[in-house]
């Protein structure tokens, strides 16, 4: 039995999380906490839809987590995880951050992007990127993992293959990407639909998305030299959900045909990658509330350029979902454990 805390219960993720792991048999959740959470509560009363589980949410204690957890997920605001992951650490609790905190290997790059001092940046080092289909054997043995975002999973996910295969230069990448609002968190949904009729939008544009460092980060990682990326988020009224179009150039001639295969090749064994056919392409409706991400390959002959369309969850492969998936390959499960029906 795995004993499992969430601390960050009230957040999207946090709920996630609980939607996911309360309904495994190897897992007993023994600790929920909010970061703002003063006073004990029962869970009935900020998520009635769970009263069945007779669970409290409890103030923010880091004796009570180490004594009766084995994991740690953190679900949590950025530049609050450095704050709790060295006590956990320490305790030998194995740790998964679903923020931003410990993604970006260079400090000063985290300070410059977020906007505060990193306290915690001797844990960077030892940190993994969750990227569960590309970091597997490191985070088999990992005691702290970065759990990436849900646009830099779209992406990074949807283009690792043409990329690992040599089939696309690394200057003149271009990324569209599209979320639903509930990616931006609970009081940016407050604020959605208090300033808005619902409505699509793009959003810090020119450079300005705090993903485009994780994403540059690894991407460079892939092609073996710094990369420098155009990208556009955007904004769509829907709950959850999310699609990215990256378009690469063609550094060979190759058919459609052939780069599906090269990608089914390559996620062969991978049951959360779902590459298409030639000719159809991803639809979000296919993987809300799953943790599975499907890809389409197009080529656009005109301006030799590969077009990549993946689509996934935001809060389950893009986050609460990737994040329980790690956590079954750090404790040697398959990592498809209650995930596969959720």
């Amino acid at each position: 039995m795995i004993r499992v805390g969430i601390i960050g219960i009230t957040g999207y993720t946090g709920e996630e999380l609980l939607r996911i792991l309360s309904k495994r048999k190897d897992v007993k959740i023994t600790v929920l906490a909010g970061r703002a959470t003063s006073e004990l509560r029962d869970l009935k009363d900020i998520y009635p839809k769970y009263a069945d589980l007779n669970l409290k949410c409890y103030p923010l204690n880091i004796e009570q987590i180490k004594n009766e957890t084995d994991v740690v997920f953190l679900a949590l605001p950025h530049a609050v995880a450095f704050e709790v992951v060295p006590d956990l650490l320490k305790a030998g609790k194995k740790v998964i951050d679903l923020s931003a905190d410990f993604r970006i290997k260079d400090f000063e790059t985290y300070e410059k992007w977020y906007g505060v001092k990193h306290t915690g940046k001797e844990y960077i080092k030892d940190a993994v990127y969750g990227l569960s289909e590309i970091y597997k054997d490191e985070i088999k043995s990992a005691k702290l993992i970065a759990n990436p975002g849900c646009y830099p999973t779209t992406i990074l996910l949807g283009s690792a293959p043409a990329i690992k295969n040599g089939l696309v230069k690394s200057e003149g990448i271009i990324i569209d990407s599209k979320s639903g609002v509930s990616g931006s968190g609970r009081k940016g949904v407050k604020s959605y639909y208090e300033t808005e009729a619902p409505t699509a939008r793009a959003y810090k544009v020119g450079g300005k998305h705090r993903h485009i460092p994780e994403i540059e980060q690894e991407l460079s990682n892939m092609f073996g030299k710094p990369v420098t990326i155009t990208f556009t988020p955007q904004i769509i009224p829907m709950e959850r959900g999310m699609l990215s179009c990256i378009y690469m150039d063609l550094a060979k001639k190759v058919s459609v045909s052939e780069v599906i295969e090269m990608y089914k090749k390559f996620y062969e064994g991978r049951k959360f990658v779902r590459v298409l056919d030639e000719g159809k392409l991803p639809s979000i409706k296919n993987v809300v509330e799953t943790n599975y991400l499907e890809i389409g390959i197009c080529i656009d002959e005109r301006t030799n350029k590969l077009i990549v369309i993946s689509v996934q969850d935001n809060l389950t492969k893009g986050a609460s979902g990737q994040a329980v998936q790690n956590m079954n390959i750090m404790f040697g499960l398959p990592e498809t454990e209650g995930l596969e029906k959720i």
